[in-house]
């Protein structure tokens, strides 16, 4: 249950995350066609749009994301489809954070709030269609053989930990930083690692 529930947030905040991206294009649209009170106005919706709800469905999704593959058989470089769906997330990650967010102001370029909004939901919509489809075959890194899925503990854990870096940021840090995330993420792989290492020792007669 933990696992489906663990997949329920990754679509649910990967969809928002597209819906924001939307809503994100058409204020800022709407915003670069008007003028005066209006206009500023239409920027601080879309500052809230992108600081108070995008930010946190973006990270969420690219967590939820990295931890469902990394706690299954799918793993991080065993298949073409989930490794081009880890380039599209942090590309997404890294023109929202250091491109268009800077730029949702007045005086901000109107090419890139256009465009990188509008990209943004195109790429998420794409990378629904990697998830659906999972075109091409494994990649030349696959290891034979099928890696254990994790327990259900793990899943648990992860769904969890959203929460957490969102009270951190509201209460604590003063804003949205996906510390905990950012650890874990970084962190599973080596303890992964090294959990199977330890597994083939064993094993050894």
């Amino acid at each position: 249950m933990s696992r489906k529930l663990l997949v329920w947030l990754h679509v649910l905040t990967s969809t928002g995350w597209m819906c924001m991206a939307l809503a994100l294009f058409v204020v800022v649209s709407h915003a670069l066609d008007a003028a005066g009170p209006a206009c500023a106005a239409s920027f601080d919706v879309a500052l809230l749009i992108d600081v108070d709800v995008l930010q946190f469905m973006a990270t969420t999704s690219a967590f939820t994301g990295l931890m469902l593959s990394g706690l299954t058989p799918w793993g991080y470089f065993r298949h073409w489809w989930v490794l081009a769906k880890f380039v599209v997330t942090f590309s997404q990650l890294y023109v929202g954070i250091f491109v268009l967010s800077p730029n949702l102001h007045a005086e901000g370029s109107p090419a890139l709030m256009r465009l990188g909004s509008l990209l943004m939901a195109g790429a998420l919509a794409g990378q629904v269609w990697l998830s659906v489809a999972k075109p091409l075959k494994r990649t030349p890194w696959a290891r034979p053989g099928k890696v254990p899925t994790a327990p259900a503990w793990a899943f648990a854990a992860c769904l969890v930990v959203p929460a957490v870096d969102y009270a951190l940021g509201e209460f604590v840090l003063g804003q949205s930083i996906p510390a905990l995330s950012l650890v874990i993420v970084m962190a599973h792989p080596v303890v992964r690692a090294v959990a199977r290492r330890q597994s083939k020792l064993i094993r050894l007669p």
